[in-house]
């Protein structure tokens, strides 16, 4: 059957190590594990940016964040990058969210070019192009509270602030009110019921527009804020699994012998001093492991859904994450930086198509990047490709292999913005200093710091990533190679964005049609 529609679910922070069909060996991601056998489990997925903004603008538009700007978390959407809601909507469809974007409008842009931010237009661009049935960010805001927290408030959730007070609060052994965002706490359940947590309710709102929307054709963002922080769970999500059955940490002490400048200015920031000691790691990981479990759980319901109605037939699903977390890995919280850990995310499609039968189930070690979302669904819905602004590649090329395996990538890419981050200042850099690139092979890692020395991991031998051969004088050939290979892909970056390549083509040499005359003898 044709495809009529597209669900997108995105998790915020979920590691790729930290899924049963990806070699966790205790947890029991079934719903998950169940799509991946469905579907193509694509094993070397890895994100353009480890930061939440950056990479959904990336996700979203299909560019990477040298093209869209987006380079981290608040810095606006310039008004001229296209998101795959825009592209939708040029084509008479929308796109639904239900969940988190991070997304920030341009509104210094709107204003100047008289844009009324209250206008539908202006409603729309302030979005993202996508139409809201409950965005939620996971953070309580006054400004801009959300249907859950009305929703809470209906089901006897009291108190100004019942995020703050029940979603992440939790009563300690001496009977007080304490909070998840502080991680000595999370290892109590939260207040919140399992069925009125963040991840079911925004379950629900997805199951909502399904069942709404009937036979008419439709596409969907799910993107649940968990499993990021505050890491804790609602019961019995928050004792599920013990510390002996979560990943374990990855790092080692050659690690801190000789830093790199910019990994020992973010080991002093709180977040990744605090996840150095034992006892946080003891703490978050059976929380976070317990979130993953959550939200694993609540797809059964969703999946349960498209079943009794049918959507398996005719509907794409991708899921995957934003980026991952460190937990503690390489003596480093929250994410950012360029390791696997971070980089490598967790990516299933599950393609309704006859022609991807052949492909049900299977494993592709080929590469895969953020930007190939927004083509993937493009083409899927036999919408126009908008070439001359999207930089990655449909994955339907994978899925649906009879036409032809075509010739693939071979490396991937990432960026990091840091100005934005305590790091910046310890180092003494200006916000113009402050940026990083990354190509990674399937043997070599190379990332270039502005002004700074690189970095090189030989996975081959290191698949750990705990030696830096970024100054190492055996390995400046390859470091050559590596940088080599980043330029050209800065250089191919795709800069003329308003014309297509067809209305290219119809210009090429043709002056002469336009009475315009040079060179002639």
């Amino acid at each position: 059957m044709t495809t009529r529609n597209v669900l997108f679910i995105m998790c915020d922070q979920l590691r790729w190590d930290h899924l049963a069909y990806n070699g966790h060996p205790s947890l029991r991601t079934r719903n998950i594990d169940w799509l991946a056998s469905r579907g193509v489990n694509f094993r070397n997925a890895f994100v353009n940016s480890g930061v939440c903004g950056p990479s959904r603008m990336s996700f979203y538009s299909g560019r990477y964040p040298s093209s869209h700007g987006t380079t981290w978390n608040g810095v606006p959407q310039n008004l001229g990058e296209l998101t795959l809601g825009q592209m939708l909507g040029d084509q008479g469809r929308a796109l639904a969210l239900a969940g988190k974007t991070h997304h920030k409008g341009d509104a210094r842009g709107m204003k100047r070019l008289g844009i009324d931010g209250g206008s539908e237009l202006g409603a729309l661009l302030s979005s993202g192009g996508f139409t809201e049935l409950d965005r939620y960010d996971g953070h309580y805001d006054p400004g801009a509270e959300t249907g859950y927290l009305e929703w809470l408030r209906a089901r006897g959730y009291t108190g100004e602030r019942p995020w703050t007070e029940w979603v992440i609060g939790a009563i300690d052994e001496r009977g007080e009110l304490v909070s998840g965002y502080q991680m000595r706490n999370v290892h109590l359940p939260a207040r919140i019921a399992k069925e009125h947590s963040e991840t079911a309710y925004m379950t629900g709102r997805a199951i909502d527009f399904v069942e709404r929307r009937g036979d008419d054709p439709w596409v969907l963002h799910l993107s649940y804020i968990k499993p990021h922080w505050p890491y804790i769970a609602p019961a019995p999500y928050h004792t599920m699994y013990p510390i002996e059955r979560c990943s374990p940490v990855h790092r080692d002490p050659r690690e801190l012998e000789h830093p790199h400048p910019v990994l020992a200015a973010y080991r002093q920031q709180e977040e990744c001093a605090n996840f150095m000691r034992d006892e946080v790691i003891r703490k978050v990981r059976p929380a976070y492991t317990g979130l993953v479990q959550e939200i694993d759980d609540n797809l059964g319901r969703l999946w349960e859904s498209l079943e009794r109605l049918g959507r398996f037939r005719d509907t794409l699903i991708v899921f995957t994450a934003d980026h991952g977390d460190f937990l503690g890995d390489h003596w480093l919280g929250e994410k950012e930086q360029f390791y696997d850990t971070v980089q490598r995310i967790p990516f299933i499609v599950y393609d309704p198509d006859p022609a991807a039968d052949s492909t049900r189930g299977t494993v592709d070690l080929r590469f895969v990047e953020s930007v190939d979302a927004v083509p993937t669904f493009l083409e899927a819905l036999k919408l126009p490709p908008h070439a001359e602004r999207v930089e990655g590649r449909s994955l339907l090329a994978l899925t649906r292999p009879a036409a032809g395996v075509p010739a693939w990538r071979d490396c991937v890419f990432s960026e990091l913005d840091y100005a934005f981050r305590a790091a910046r200042r310890t180092l003494g850099r200006s916000p113009f200093e402050c940026r990083a690139w990354m190509a990674r092979t399937e043997r070599w890692k190379y990332v270039f710091w502005l002004d700074l020395p690189p970095q090189l991991f030989d996975l081959a031998s290191d698949p750990d990533e705990f030696v830096d051969l970024g100054t190492d004088p055996g390995h400046q050939a390859v470091r050559d190679a590596m940088q080599a290979r980043l330029l050209d892909w800065f250089m191919r970056l795709k800069r003329r964005t308003t014309m297509t390549p067809e209305e290219v083509e119809g210009r090429t040499a043709s002056h002469k049609k336009f009475g315009v005359f040079f060179g002639v003898w």
